[in-house]
């Protein structure tokens, strides 16, 4: 029988076990930008505004076509004076070369030039954006499991506490009042735990979201190194917000683009000069055996175009105005963004410093109020007040801590660190 169960042991399957890896946050924001979505989206948009480049300039290279025709019918010939039968084949190579639109084609080239250096900084802002989330979504996620930590141990001392006001019920020290308050207070710590780790499984959800995947799995985060506490001058700020900022970068290059679209509007009114020329075949016969040729200049001068011209160069001013006024709006925006970021760093700061102190004296209150608990001096109030004082400070300490961290990252893009 005890050979019979060894050989039953030694056939079933060893399970692989899994370590749970760890995550970094330069790994979490190197998977975003390269499997989010928007990425690659922002990516398909640039690509496609530079096929606009080479479309625009389709029109400097010539146009070659091959065109073959054949018609037979009843036609009038006036020398004779009848109507014949007649039938015609003609095949033929075209080529039409446009020498001069007095700044069509430059116009439509330089406006696509514009809304690809627009697109590529869009994909810039996509980027940082994205940055900035994964970030946020990754120091929410430390918070929160931190915070688990601190109400865990808030319940497991309260465990303690409610253990001891047992004992001291059944040895008739205390009345029946404090088991039931220990209790209650119990119970309310595992309701806070229970709030507490639902908060980390969303943040979790989060990060997963952020970084473009559909489940993060067991990763462990591993927490990055204390940035520095000095901060920047506030001046200094915005004087970096407005040189790198990638969406005024953006503005410029629309701007840039409609003042393009300008040119190419105004020179609708001038005359366009092409070259033609052709060689091929026709006859009466198929196949066309007669050797045709040609060459020749074309000369289109606009004489009235339904006032179409007149509303595009309308246009293409209001398109301008616009930019400019979006520009004067996102300087604004960006003040704005630069200054909040730089006050909620500097006061994370000072939170960090006040809390650590606050989580010290709490932590010297709670012991304090445990032990003479314990002791059976102390009062159920007492000690339930000192380890809610304690739970309060710590979360207060996680939440200044990890705010500064994320006060941080929205003062990098603010700047438009890249």
């Amino acid at each position: 029988m005890k050979r019979f169960l060894l050989l039953f042991v030694l056939l079933i399957p060893t399970l692989p076990t899994y370590a749970a890896t760890s995550l970094t946050l330069d790994e979490a924001l190197a998977t975003a930008l390269k499997n989010h979505p928007q990425i690659i989206e922002a990516k398909e948009t640039l690509y496609a505004a530079g096929t606009k480049t080479g479309q625009a300039l389709a029109n400097y290279y010539p146009q070659i076509s091959v065109a073959a025709d054949w018609s037979r019918g009843q036609t009038f010939f006036a020398a004779q004076e009848s109507i014949r039968l007649s039938q015609t084949n003609s095949a033929g190579l075209y080529l039409k070369q446009t020498i001069y639109d007095f700044g069509r084609t430059a116009g439509a080239a330089d406006a696509a030039r514009g809304n690809r250096e627009a697109a590529d900084k869009a994909l810039t802002v996509t980027r940082q954006d994205l940055s900035l989330r994964v970030s946020s979504a990754f120091y929410l996620l430390l918070a929160t499991e931190k915070q688990v930590i601190a109400v865990s141990e808030t319940v497991r001392a309260r465990d303690q506490v409610y253990q001891q006001a047992q004992e001291f019920f059944n040895q008739g020290i205390r009345s029946k009042v404090d088991l039931a308050r220990a209790e209650a207070n119990l119970f309310a710590a595992k309701t806070t735990q229970i709030r507490a780790e639902n908060n980390r499984e969303i943040a979790r959800v989060e990060l997963a979201n952020a970084m473009g995947l559909a489940y993060l799995g067991e990763r462990t985060l591993l927490e990055p190194l204390p940035p520095a506490q000095q901060l920047p001058e506030r001046s200094q700020v915005q004087q970096d917000a407005f040189r790198n900022r990638s969406e005024l970068q953006q503005l410029s290059a629309l701007k840039m683009s409609a003042a393009a679209n300008l040119k190419s509007a105004r020179g609708s009114y001038l005359p366009v000069l092409t070259g033609t020329a052709s060689a091929g075949y026709a006859d009466r016969d198929f196949p066309p055996s007669g050797n045709v040729w040609g060459v020749g200049l074309n000369l289109s001068i606009p004489l009235f175009s339904g006032f179409s011209s007149v509303e595009q160069v309308r246009e293409a001013n209001a398109n301008i105005n616009i930019i400019e006024a979006r520009q004067n709006s996102l300087k604004l925006q960006i003040t704005k963004e630069a200054d909040s970021a730089w006050l909620g760093a500097n006061e994370a700061v000072a939170r960090m410093v006040s809390t650590q102190k606050e989580v010290a004296a709490a932590n010297e209150s709670k012991a304090l109020a445990e032990g003479r608990y314990q002791e059976g001096v102390g009062s159920i109030i007492e000690v339930t007040d000192a380890q809610s004082q304690a739970l309060d400070a710590q979360t207060a300490n996680i939440q200044a801590r990890y705010d500064y961290y994320t006060a941080l990252a929205r003062l990098d893009r603010a700047i438009g660190k890249q």
